[in-house]
């Protein structure tokens, strides 16, 4: 699988498979974990593409706001949702409040730890059902969830920041611009700084949040198991995601 091309989800701008990033064991299985932008606008179309793909699991990070304004479009499908809110307060309040991607992330590992690791946890109890992971971009909260999960595991950390940074590309455009345009419906100026934190994914802001858990605990796993995720749960996540290699 090329890990640098999103799948095309009807309804969707940023839905990928982690599948094929490198690990110090193996490789990340394909169609085992997602990650994607609000599911909000599947229609028939996206919804039978989620069915294709085997997605039996949906972790939504986002707050009830969000989601009342933009209800996943998932009725029907059976799956498994798992409402798990990273932060209160909508993207036009973190815009407002001015708020950088390296405050918010740093907020996220720091004062949500406990509802990180309930999404890694599920993450390694999927079995044989295919979790997507999302929030409304598929950046931040979800980028720290997934890029936590993956290093845990001992996925390349390079492959982590890489997989973080392509999702710039896919929200400009169409995505970014009735993003902005919602917020300033809500007065928040359009200027570089809320562009940046809407839509833009850069390296820096990921690898900052990385070296703070680093610090603090060692290592994306010593994180994890200091906020309560088990050994027993680490190891079913590395059986889960990591396809070993044959050496």
């Amino acid at each position: 699988m090329d890990i640098a091309t999103r799948i095309p989800v009807p309804g969707t701008f940023n839905f990928r498979d982690v599948g094929g990033l490198p690990a110090a064991s193996g490789t990340v299985r394909d169609g085992v974990l997602f990650r994607s932008d609000g599911l909000s606008r599947l229609g028939e179309a996206g919804r039978r593409k989620l069915t294709e793909l085997g997605v039996g699991i949906v972790i939504d990070l986002r707050d009830e706001q969000e989601v009342e304004r933009m209800p996943d479009d998932i009725d029907g499908l059976g799956l498994e949702v798992l409402r798990l809110p990273v932060f209160e307060g909508s993207g036009a309040s973190q815009g407002a409040a001015g708020v950088s991607l390296e405050e918010l992330y740093e907020r996220i590992v720091t004062k949500h730890a406990s509802v990180v690791v309930a999404a890694v946890r599920e993450i390694a109890s999927a079995g044989d059902r295919a979790v997507v992971v999302h929030c409304t971009a598929g950046k931040d909260r979800t980028g720290v969830v997934v890029a936590l999960a993956l290093l845990a595991v001992g996925v390349d950390r390079e492959s982590v920041i890489a997989d973080y940074a392509r999702t710039e590309a896919n929200l400009a455009g169409e995505w970014l611009e009735e993003m902005v345009g919602l917020i300033g419906r809500y007065g928040v100026p359009d200027t570089p700084a809320l562009r940046t934190l809407m839509g833009g994914s850069p390296r820096e802001a990921i690898e900052g949040v990385i070296e703070s858990v680093e610090r603090a605990n060692g290592s994306a796993r010593e994180y994890l198991l200091a906020n309560g995720l088990t050994l027993a749960e680490l190891s079913a996540l590395e059986g889960l995601l990591i396809s070993p290699s044959a050496n």
